[in-house]
């Protein structure tokens, strides 16, 4: 039997779109004589939703769109489709009113319906907020439309269902074990309909993950992923396939959509080989393909068509320009040039030279006099006061209101360029260079977006080269580096991953080799940050640990 993988980019919430989209996959799977299709989880409605399953309006119109979805479905091809239901139960066993769903659609009917199991509620995960789990396991019996052929118990889990083998992680997250309790059934075949974002290096924990649980029950598992960006997450797709020994049977391509066609071989009861697409190995070439989808997407399903940002022939600057060029089009891209005083001639033509490597649009808008505007109109206020961070932090809101402007005049995207070392400590200003509709490397530590500009310029010059080698500095003051009141990035960036990503106490770094006192600088900083990265656009989410959906920390604390 061939079994057809649909790697989809649901839009949420646009459900009479992601139908059609499962109906033209279906037709695709038809061509390629499949006779069971596989659609990620909340493939109807996409994922997450989040609380648009609140309204019961949206509910009824996906089921609605579900039945009619299934009437236009071809004959003999069974197809499951990622929903939310009701929980008919829930007001007599106080339990959530809603079931993260699969619908099992077939012969224009939707014949059943699957529940997920395990719930996440940790990082970006809230489905306990909306969902009840499933109280039982999941399977169905599919025959072949080949002659004499027998049929196939195939077990079904969404997402989460697969990530609870104790034997893998060294110990149990949930108390059920969906995949045990499948085989447990005797079932031929496991599939898994996923929507898991992406983070870096993730796609090789899935697939050691499923090797795994595959070669220890001897069962081989199919796993489906949604790809595309909504909001701040980024979802890769990379489905694939294992068969019994753990060996990877099919690999769809990453960070795009796709139709791939895997056989189950009833008389070796396993799945034959097929297509594998080649694993990103280069973790710049991985991130740059995330942060391109993203862009691309956010951009295209919030409706815009063109973007905006702010040059400053920094580093950070430049590595947006260029996710942004690639992701909508050099043409479609405009850098904006905002001189001050204190701008060095260097950084003036690294911007001109970047500009021209990128072939984006540009404009020049010195801010000089608007500098001296502000310091006549606050002088009688600021008599007596020295030159300081907030003189600094005039200049970065004046930039950031010239580019509001210009995006609001021409409805283009404004794109922050803040990284994620910045958002960090704070070394960012509020309603200046903060200013956006999406953060597109605020995940990105200062060390890792030098690290994906050189690898961008494997091959010829993208990012100038002086770019590269200047010392970075924000160019509010004479002669500033970012040095002067930060320590350097490499002991910045390893400290911010051990307090951020790794949870670690002042003792634990200071154990590892670090200075008390610059430690407790950091611990202090990033603390008195937060009330800034409340107030962030949303930041495309690459690594485990992100200032966003899944960064929940109050703002007053000790």
């Amino acid at each position: 039997m061939k079994i057809a993988i649909a790697q989809l980019n649901p839009v949420i919430g646009d459900v009479r779109k992601n139908s059609y989209n499962i109906y033209k996959a279906a037709q695709k799977a038809v061509d390629k004589e499949a006779e069971l299709l596989l659609t990620p989880e909340l493939s109807l409605c996409g994922y997450p939703p989040k609380d648009l399953v609140l309204n019961s309006t949206f509910i009824e119109d996906l089921w609605l769109e579900l039945q009619e979805l299934a009437k236009k479905l071809p004959d003999n091809l069974t197809v499951l489709v990622g929903i939310v239901t009701e929980n008919c139960q829930a007001n007599f066993e106080g339990e959530k009113s809603l079931f993260n769903s699969i619908a099992l659609l077939r012969n224009r009917e939707i014949k059943e319906v699957f529940n997920k199991r395990l719930l996440p509620t940790y990082d970006v995960f809230d489905e306990a907020r909306y969902f009840e789990p499933g109280k039982q396991s999941n399977f169905f019996e599919l025959t072949s439309n080949k002659q004499d052929a027998q049929p196939i118990k195939i077990g079904v889990t969404v997402c989460e269902d697969l990530w609870n083998d104790e034997e893998f992680w060294g110990k149990r997250h949930y108390e059920e074990n969906p995949i045990q309790d499948l085989v447990n059934h005797r079932v031929d075949l496991v599939i898994n309909l996923s929507a898991s974002p992406y983070s870096i290096g993730k796609q090789q924990v899935r697939e050691a993950m499923l090797k795994h649980s595959a070669n220890r029950y001897k069962i081989p598992i199919i796993y489906t992923n949604q790809v595309g960006g909504n909001d701040d997450l980024i979802f890769d797709g990379n489905s694939f396939a294992v068969n019994k020994k753990g060996e990877i049977t099919l690999r769809s391509k990453g960070f795009q959509t796709g139709i791939e066609v895997i056989e189950y071989n009833p008389k070796i009861q396993d799945l034959n080989s097929s297509y594998v697409a080649n694993i990103i190995d280069s973790e710049e070439e991985e991130i740059w393909e995330a942060l391109v989808l993203g862009v691309r997407d956010y951009a295209k399903k919030c409706g815009f068509s063109k973007a905006i940002l702010g040059l400053s022939g920094g580093i950070d600057s430049s590595l947006v320009a260029a996710i942004a060029a690639k992701a909508l089009g050099s043409e479609n891209v405009l850098g904006i040039l905002m001189p001050s005083p204190y701008s060095s001639s260097h950084s003036i033509s690294d911007a001109e030279a970047l500009i021209k490597h990128l072939n984006i649009q540009s404009y020049t808008l010195p801010i000089g006099d608007l500098m001296g505007g502000y310091d006549r109109l606050l002088e009688p206020l600021f008599t007596g006061t020295e030159f300081g961070v907030a003189e600094e932090n005039l200049q970065s809101r004046i930039r950031g209101n010239l580019l509001m402007a210009i995006a609001n005049k021409f409805g283009h995207l404004l794109l922050s360029t803040g990284n994620k070392s910045e958002m960090a400590v704070g070394y960012c200003t509020l309603y200046g260079d903060m200013n956006g509709g999406l953060a597109v490397i605020s995940d990105l530590p200062k060390t890792r977006v030098f690290a994906l500009c050189h690898w961008l310029n494997r091959d010829r010059e993208v990012i100038p080269h002086h770019v590269l080698i200047k010392p970075p500095s924000a160019e509010l003051k004479p002669d500033q580096r970012d040095q002067d009141s930060l320590p350097p990035y490499e002991i910045l960036d390893d400290i911010l991953h051990r307090l951020i990503h790794c949870h670690q106490s002042l003792k634990e770094i200071e154990a590892a080799g670090f200075d008390h006192d610059t430690i407790s600088k950091v611990i202090k900083l990033v603390s008195r940050a937060e009330f800034k990265r409340k107030q962030a656009p949303p930041g495309l989410k690459v690594t485990d640990r992100a200032f966003g959906t899944g960064w929940r920390m109050p703002i007053a604390k000790v």
